[in-house]
């Protein structure tokens, strides 16, 4: 089976290269060992790659995920997240490719929680839309699954921001909201199992729901840290609003994949700390 990992530098794409190690793995900025340097931007350039490769399936991990960044540069999103999955999907259904597309819980208001794959999204920054319009895309395609994921974490993410701030005597500022943060590599082994079944439709993966506050001293606890953590309604300098409570129901994911890819506990073990 020939895969394609679209963003082999993220910290979804490094795990996702270790559990697909003969991959074709591109990268755009951040340099991948043995990667391709792909612009997903460059739409041509983007299609005639996915049509020389002709791969089996297509893992597009490729996201610009600073939230702020994107309600900023609204064209640079709308480009990477959703312009850029257009392109892919038309090249995959060409090769033939299955295609494996992850999302993201900003797609939902924030409103209620424990969002199942059945409720209506309605993002509340551009960052959330410009996914929505991505899955769309990736949706017209039969042969596709869209992964939407909660507040992944590797070597960055909100833990590993709680971690050194609290060994560096910091003060943690917590938003005052919830979540279902899961570690990449938990996420990625996840996704192995669906593209091995190749699932179609939409499906949730994600951790426990924990508010960021509660998480903060989840890791200051493993971590034997002092638990100076604040809760605060939003974070200065923040210029997206971000939904109160994004958390997903998984229950329909954990049907499916054997691997133990929610309890909190076993996430936090996989964070990779200096």
């Amino acid at each position: 089976m020939k895969t394609l990992i679209l963003g082999a530098s993220g910290q979804l794409g490094i795990e996702l290269s270790s559990l697909f190690p003969e991959a074709i793995r591109t990268y755009s900025s951040s340099e991948v060992p043995g990667g391709v340097k792909l612009d997903v931007t460059d739409f041509q350039v983007l299609e005639d790659f996915i049509l020389k490769v002709r791969p089996d399936v297509v893992v597009n991990a490729t996201a610009y995920t600073d939230v702020d960044g994107c309600e900023r540069d609204r064209e640079r999103a709308m480009k990477v997240n959703s312009e850029a999955v257009r392109h892919v999907v038309r090249a995959s259904r060409v090769v033939e490719a299955y295609l494996l597309h992850v999302s993201t819980d900003y797609v939902f208001d924030g409103g209620k929680g424990m969002y199942a794959e059945t409720d209506l999204p309605d993002p509340v920054n551009y960052y959330g839309l410009s996914k929505l319009v991505g899955e769309a895309y990736a949706l017209s395609y039969d042969d596709s699954l869209v992964v939407r994921t909660s507040g992944v974490f590797r070597h960055k993410g909100f833990p590993v921001y709680a971690y050194n701030t609290l060994r560096k005597g910091g003060e943690v500022l917590a938003f005052k909201g919830y979540y279902s943060p899961i570690s990449g590599k938990l996420l990625a082994e996840a996704i192995k199992e669906l593209v091995e079944t190749r699932r179609t439709g939409v499906i949730h993966v994600a951790g426990e729901r924990v508010s960021r506050y509660e998480l903060a001293l989840r890791v200051a606890e493993a971590y034997d840290l002092p638990k100076n953590v604040k809760e605060v309604d939003e974070v200065r300098g923040w210029v997206a609003k971000r939904p109160f409570d994004s958390s997903l129901d998984v229950s329909r994911a954990r049907k499916l994949v054997s691997v133990d890819f929610y309890s909190l506990e076993e996430n936090l073990k996989h964070m990779v700390v200096a």
